[in-house]
C-alpha cells in the first residue's frame, strides 16, 4: 500500500472510529477524569432513573439513597470497581449504570445467587461480571487494578462467618489502584457492642470497622452522614424496624 493509500485509510478509520464513539456517547457515558460536580450529578440522576432499574429498588430508595450513595462513593464513568457481597446487585446495577460502556463492575459472592441472575437475565448489560469468589479472596482474578471497592451493608454478616477479614481487608487494599476508595455502608450498632450482635441483630459497631480497615492500610477519607437516624435505638435486627435504621457510610482511600 502506497504512503498515500495508508494516509487515506488512516483518515477513514480515523473518521469511522470517531463517528462510532459519537453514536456510542448516545447511549453511554464517556471516560473522563474531568467530570464537574454537575455533570456527575446528572449520570447519577441517570442511574438512578435509568429504566432497567426494579420497582422493588426504587422501593427500596427511600430507605437505600441511592443518589446519595452514588455522591459518596465518587463512582465516575469509565471506572473498574468491584462490589462485594453484590448479592441480588442492587448497588451493582447503579455502579454499572453510572461506569458506562467504558467501565466495569464485578459483583462479587461466594456464589452468584438467583436474584442477580434473574436482574441480568431481565436487562442484561455487558459491563457487569458476575464473580463467585470466597470473602477472604474475594478479587476476580487477572483483573485490572480497581479505582472502587464497595461493601454495601454486609460487612456485618462477614463478621459472623468464618471469615479471616484482616486477610480479605489486605487483598481489598492490594487490589485497588494508589488513590483508589474502599466505600463501606451499614446498619449501627452501639458504640461498643463489637461484633457481639451482628448475627442477632445484623448491625456492627463502627469503631470494628474503621479498625480493621486501617490496620489493613487504608486512611478514612470522608464519612457520611446521609444514611443517619438518630432515632433509631439500635437494638433491633434492621428487618423488624418501623423507621429506617442508623448506618454508617465510610469511604477509605489506599495512600
Amino acid at each position: 500500500m502506497s504512503g498515500l493509500q495508508s494516509s487515506r485509510s488512516f483518515r477513514w478509520f480515523a473518521v469511522m472510529f470517531a463517528s462510532l464513539g459519537l453514536a456510542c456517547s448516545a447511549t453511554s457515558y464517556a471516560s473522563s477524569r474531568s467530570e464537574t460536580p454537575e455533570a456527575l450529578n446528572k449520570i447519577y440522576r441517570q442511574a438512578v432513573a435509568s429504566p432497567v432499574r426494579t420497582e422493588v429498588d426504587r422501593r427500596a430508595d427511600a430507605n437505600r439513597k441511592p443518589l446519595e450513595f452514588l455522591q459518596f462513593s465518587g463512582v465516575r464513568p469509565g471506572m473498574h470497581v468491584l462490589d462485594v457481597s453484590a448479592g441480588g446487585g442492587y448497588t451493582t446495577q447503579l455502579l454499572a449504570l453510572a461506569v458506562g460502556s467504558k467501565g466495569t463492575v464485578w459483583a462479587q459472592g461466594p456464589e452468584i445467587g438467583q436474584a442477580l441472575q434473574t436482574r441480568l437475565s431481565m436487562h442484561p448489560q455487558s459491563n457487569i461480571k458476575p464473580v463467585a469468589r470466597p470473602f477472604e479472596d474475594p478479587v476476580p482474578i487477572n483483573a485490572p487494578k480497581l479505582d472502587l471497592i464497595t461493601l454495601i451493608m454486609n460487612y456485618h454478616d462477614i463478621a459472623y462467618m468464618p471469615v479471616d477479614r484482616e486477610k480479605m481487608n489486605r487483598h481489598l487494599f492490594d487490589a485497588l489502584k494508589r488513590g483508589g476508595h474502599l466505600v463501606i455502608l451499614d446498619h449501627s450498632a452501639k458504640p461498643g457492642s463489637g461484633i457481639s450482635v451482628a448475627k442477632t441483630l445484623h448491625r456492627i459497631d463502627e469503631k470494628v470497622v474503621l479498625d480493621e480497615e486501617r490496620k489493613a492500610g487504608f486512611k478514612l477519607e470522608k464519612e457520611g452522614y446521609f444514611m443517619k437516624n438518630p432515632a433509631d435505638p439500635r437494638d433491633q435486627a434492621f428487618f423488624n424496624m418501623t423507621i429506617p435504621t442508623d448506618k454508617f457510610a465510610l469511604r477509605f482511600v489506599k495512600p
